[in-house]
């Protein structure tokens, strides 16, 4: 099926300046609302930050959309330690209800050990640093290595460590290294569905509505305006939107995260945000990444049948034994092989000796003196005088006339039809002798074995280092290309 495509019409400047800001202004709702969605996913896990940052909002929000109250237990135990410190302001260490109100924080820190109210919000491990620092602090002022965290809650509870350490020293400390992590507990209410309360969609409902309409305006303006076009077209031309209008948060919340989509495809196309260089990055590298992976798998495949060819025999019988080769399809009746062969070979005799003649001939010129250097007498005809250059004039002709010959000799076969008969009867003969050679003593067995362990060294120590080496130096020059093409642009500009 062929995809339709768009149809288009002329659009005035005015109206475009309009559109454009409306796709900026709904674009920033959409960040607006995925920053939301964020918030609320990072809410229980991050609630101990922004506790610390924004306390007030923190609590208002955990208690009107994640259904989160203070914890009673550890909200009534804070609470008798604040009475402590008023009842020691109006009344010192020494009187009965302070000692009462000691008391009653003793009980309160066992059962506090004991029952683990942390564990309702998935937090015992602050009550584990709770009592590290309570054992901490008593170790630091009486020298004491209580191994129990009750014993160090009952001795810091006492009249008597609280008169010796100075009752405001010790309330400080709590107020600032204990109290804060009590605080952060807290007790979730379940919803109908048995899971933990969540009312987002108080607040998502609204972007959806939003999102919604115009979804559908959007469509029925393309609709109108592109005549012909049916609605579910127009539906498909924006298919991401769709994830706008989904209420993730009722039942996948964390799928709320596709969102992203939409939101990075509106921030681009109204220009809100200049997205244009991470996306050329990110694509780049992966197309760099496909790249390198298809590589190394085409070469590997290669390898790979190259290998079960030559351990089948299928290269061996195609040069040793050709007529028992698979049938050969000949595509336009030429056995390319000789016609290359020929091609080469009047390349190499009409063109590339002729340029290297001087070069041959100092060669020849070289071994021909070497060897008449060789011969008694050539010492003593080199001092007689009028004779010491003889050897030079006798030799470069010879080797002039030499190569002449050959080249002569070579040319006139390539001519003469019978010479080239008896060139090409040479070679087959010389083939023919090779292949019939080469399979005594096991030689092609052995070089087939030697090929294969070859190619398998080359796979190991070439083809698998593409994936490590060739990634980031394909990156680079990708790069580079690209600042270079942007460079020209600008110039053009």
């Amino acid at each position: 099926m062929v995809a339709r495509k768009r149809p288009t019409k002329s659009v005035s400047p005015t109206v475009l300046r309009r559109n454009r800001w409306f796709e900026r202004i709904m674009a920033a709702i959409a960040l607006a609302n995925f920053g939301l969605v964020l918030f609320d996913l990072s809410y229980i896990p991050l609630r101990d930050f922004y506790l610390t940052q924004f306390p007030g909002f923190t609590r208002w929000y955990g208690e009107q959309f994640k259904g989160i109250e203070p914890n009673r237990q550890t909200e009534s135990y804070l609470q008798a330690v604040t009475k402590l410190d008023e009842q020691v302001a109006l009344e010192g260490l020494t009187s009965p209800n302070t000692e009462a109100l000691l008391l009653q924080l003793r009980s309160r820190s066992e059962a506090m050990i004991d029952e683990d109210p942390f564990e309702t919000a998935n937090k015992s491990g602050l009550l584990e640093r709770i009592k590290q620092r309570m054992r901490d602090r008593i170790r630091t002022t009486t020298g004491e290595d209580l191994e129990s965290s009750k014993q160090a809650f009952d001795t810091f509870w006492s009249d008597a460590y609280l008169r010796q350490q100075g009752f405001r020293q010790e309330m400080l400390f709590f107020e600032q290294r204990v109290r804060p992590l009590i605080e952060t507990n807290y007790f979730r209410n379940i919803g109908f569905d048995g899971s933990p309360l969540n009312r987002f969609i108080l607040i998502d409902i609204w972007f959806i509505g939003l999102f919604g309409i115009e979804f559908l305006a959007r469509t029925w303006y393309l609709s109108r305006r592109y005549s012909g076009t049916s609605w579910l077209d127009t539906m498909l031309w924006r298919w991401y939107d769709v994830l706008l209008l989904i209420p993730f948060s009722l039942f996948l919340p964390s799928w709320a995260l596709l969102r992203l989509i939409p939101v990075i495809i509106r921030i681009n196309q109204s220009n809100l945000i200049d997205l244009e260089p991470l996306r050329n990055r990110i694509t780049r590298g992966i197309v760099a990444n496909i790249a390198v992976e298809l590589t190394e798998i085409v070469i590997l495949r290669v390898i790979d049948q190259l290998q079960n060819l030559i351990r089948q025999g299928d290269i061996t019988r195609a040069l040793l034994h050709p007529e028992t080769a698979p049938r050969y399809i000949d595509l336009n009746d030429i056995d390319e092989a000789s016609a290359i062969s020929q091609r080469l070979s009047a390349t190499l005799i009409h063109q590339v000796l002729p340029q290297v003649r001087p070069d041959i001939e100092a060669l020849l010129h070289h071994n021909v003196v070497n060897t008449l250097q060789g011969l008694p007498g050539y010492e003593g005809i080199k001092h007689v005088p009028g004779l010491n250059t003889l050897p030079d004039q006798l030799t470069k002709p010879l080797v002039s006339q030499l190569y002449q010959s050959f080249y002569g000799v070579l040319t006139e076969s390539m001519r003469d039809e019978v010479g080239a008969q008896l060139a090409q009867r040479l070679l087959e003969n010389v083939s023919k002798t090779f292949r019939t050679e080469i399979q005594k003593d096991d030689a092609v067995q052995e070089i087939q074995s030697l090929i294969t362990v070859w190619l398998d060294e080359v796979k190991i120590n070439y083809v698998k280092r593409i994936a490590e080496e060739d990634a980031d130096l394909l990156r680079e020059k990708t790069q580079h290309l690209y600042e270079i093409t942007q460079g020209n642009n600008k110039q053009v500009v």
